[in-house]
C-alpha cells in the first residue's frame, strides 16, 4: 500500500512502525511540522540518505510533492514506502497536532500571494487614481503568474526565498536524518 491515510500514520508513529520524511522546503518544515518528522526536501531529495530496513512514509502540504517522492523511491527499488494522501492539510483536519514555531516566517506560496495581490491592487487604485497606464501592473502581475502556473516556476518565490527573513532561524529543528 503505498498511500496512508492520518489515522494509519498516528498509528504507526505511535508504534514506531515508520520512518516519516518530510519533503516541503526547509523554511516550510521550519514553520510546521509533524512532530518525529525527518526534513528531506524534494528540490534535494537523495534516496541514498534514506534507510532500506525501515518503512518510510513522505509527507508535504498537500500530497503532490509527496507523490513525486514516492515515485522517486518506488523507482529506485524501495517496497515498503507510502505517502500520507493529503499531506499535512488532511493530518490537522484530522485534528492531530503539529509542531509550530511562529518565529519562523510564514510560507512562499502565502509571501507570493501577499505580494502579488498588493501588486496588482496597487496597479488597480492607481490606474483610477493616477493614470490607466498603471493598469500594466496589474497586467504584468497577471502574467507573471500565468507563467508561473504553465512552467511551475515562479520568479517571486524565488527571490522572496533568497530573503534574510526566509532563512530557517537556529532555533529551527534538525533536519539531519535519523534511522
Amino acid at each position: 500500500m503505498d498511500h496512508l491515510n492520518p489515522n494509519a500514520l498516528k498509528q504507526a508513529l505511535e508504534k514506531n512502525a515508520a520512518l516519516l520524511i518530510d519533503v516541503r522546503e526547509p523554511g516550510e518544515f521550519a514553520r510546521e511540522h509533524i512532530a518525529g518528522a525527518q526534513s528531506l526536501p524534494l528540490s534535494a531529495f537523495d534516496v541514498s540518505k534514506l534507510p532500506r530496513d525501515r518503512k518510510i512514509v513522505l509527507c508535504c502540504q498537500s500530497g503532490a510533492r509527496s507523490t513525486r517522492a514516492l515515485i522517486q523511491l518506488q523507482s529506485a527499488g524501495f517496497h515498503d514506502v507510502a505517502h500520507l494522501d493529503g499531506g499535512l492539510s488532511a493530518w490537522k483536519a484530522a485534528r492531530y497536532t503539529t509542531s509550530v514555531d511562529v518565529t519562523q516566517p510564514i510560507s512562499i506560496v502565502r509571501q507570493v500571494q501577499i505580494v502579488a495581490g498588493a501588486m496588482a491592487l496597487t496597479g488597480a487604485l492607481l490606474a483610477w487614481l493616477v493614470s490607466p497606464w498603471f493598469i500594466a501592473l496589474s497586467g504584468f502581475v497577471g502574467a507573471g503568474l500565468m507563467f508561473a502556473g504553465i512552467t511551475d516556476t515562479c520568479m517571486m518565490a524565488m527571490l522572496l526565498s533568497k530573503l534574510p527573513y526566509n532563512q530557517p532561524k537556529a532555533t529551527a529543528p534538525q533536519t539531519r536524518l535519523q534511522s
